[in-house]
Order: structure tokens, then sequence, then C-alpha cells
């Protein structure tokens, strides 16, 4: 196919060619597609007050590149994200673990971004915070803010630490979970959590919870 440069040459001899009826701005635009590299295999017509230029067939039907983000995923990383934890404790993988091992696995992996003990640090507080009533601006932490106790897990699991969501196995994310209940006085210092365990445990502000109406009535 004939670049746009050629298409002006033409347009010298033959009337009706396709860079014919172009007049001085849109002959200059043609050469200028040419001469910049981007005239190269395109065909270019004038059509009344504008100009059009199509990409070759083979240009248009060729595969897109891919952008060259992120990794591929094996099976075992698409089975866990795929994984839903519902509030009733359905999802929950089997495995347990305690909050001593907790608190080590807290050390290691929380500390730098949640402080000594979930109360400080760049990444927000986990636990402590004022009172649930009479102020203005409640803390919003584990045990003021989650209503329940297995979202702990489904967070922890999927999106923690920071720099390596996933990674850690289903005990260590029991483990994490049992740790950092035990900050916001929910398990004692010797607990162990488990898929059985984890779904009874009531969270301290469980009650301060409205659920939305499904069908709201319209606003007039």
């Amino acid at each position: 196919m004939a670049n746009c440069c050629t298409a002006m040459a033409w347009s010298k001899r033959a009337p009706g060619a396709v860079a014919s009826g172009l007049n001085g701005p849109r002959r200059l635009a043609v050469l200028a597609l040419a001469s910049a590299g981007l005239g190269s295999g395109l065909a270019c017509a004038g059509l009344g007050s504008g100009l059009a230029c199509a990409q070759p067939a083979a240009a248009l039907s060729a595969t897109p590149q891919a952008p060259g983000l992120g990794q591929a995923a094996d099976a075992a990383l698409a089975a866990r994200a795929e994984g839903t934890v519902f509030p009733d404790g359905r999802g929950l993988p089997p495995g347990r673990g305690s909050v001593a091992e907790g608190e080590r696995l807290y050390s290691a992996q929380c500390l730098a971004c949640h402080g000594a003990g979930g109360v400080g640090g760049p990444g927000g507080r986990l636990a402590g915070g004022g009172p649930l009533a009479g102020t203005a601006r409640v803390d919003k932490t584990i045990g003021q803010f989650w209503p329940y106790a297995t979202t702990v897990f489904d967070y922890v699991r999927r999106a923690m630490p920071q720099n390596a969501p996933g990674s850690l196995s289903d005990a260590q994310s029991y483990a994490l979970s049992a740790y950092l209940l035990h900050l916001n006085g929910v398990v004692a210092a010797d607990a162990e959590l488990d898929a059985a365990r984890l779904p009874l445990l009531r969270m301290p502000n469980r009650d301060g919870f409205i659920a939305a109406p499904r069908n709201p009535a319209p606003v007039r």
C-alpha cells in the first residue's frame, strides 16, 4: 500500500487519486505525517474538510501485546484468591494457630508498620482506642470497627504483610488472628484458633453495626 508521499506523487498525475482534493494545508499535513515516519504503511485521503488515514489490515489484525505487569498465578495461588470466608465460618480452611505463635509472627512481619502491641506505626493502630460512645471520633481498630472475627483471618491471609500479600500460610493466618484478637481483648493469652473456634467469637462492637436495607424507600 502506498504511503502518503507516494499518494502525493499520484495526485499530480491522476485526478481523483488518494491524495487528490487536498488543499495546501492538508497537503502539508500529509507530508508532515510522512516526514515524521508516521506515513509509512498508511493510506490517507482528503474527506471534505478532514483527513482520514487507515492502517493496513495486517497491522489491525495483529495480536495486542500484554503490558508485562505482574506474574503468572499457579493453581494454588488462584485457589487461595478465589476462596471466600463468611461470617459464620464457611470457607475457613483447615489449620490452627495460637496467640504465642502469632506474637512471634507479628514481631517479624507486622511490627514495622503497626508498632508494638498494635498501637502505633505508619500502618495505623490495630488495638486499643478510646470509648465507643460519647465522642465524635472512634478509633477504627479491630476491636472497635470489625463486626466479625472471621474477617480478621480473611484480611490477614489475603492482604498481609503489605510487602508480600498472600504469602502467609493458613496456620500463620490463624496464629496472627489469634494474637490480634488477644490484643483487642477478645481471646485469652493461651487461646488457639481454628475453623471451629474462630466463628464463635463475638467482637466487642458487634451490635454497633446496622444492616442497610436492600430496597430502601426512595428519597422525596
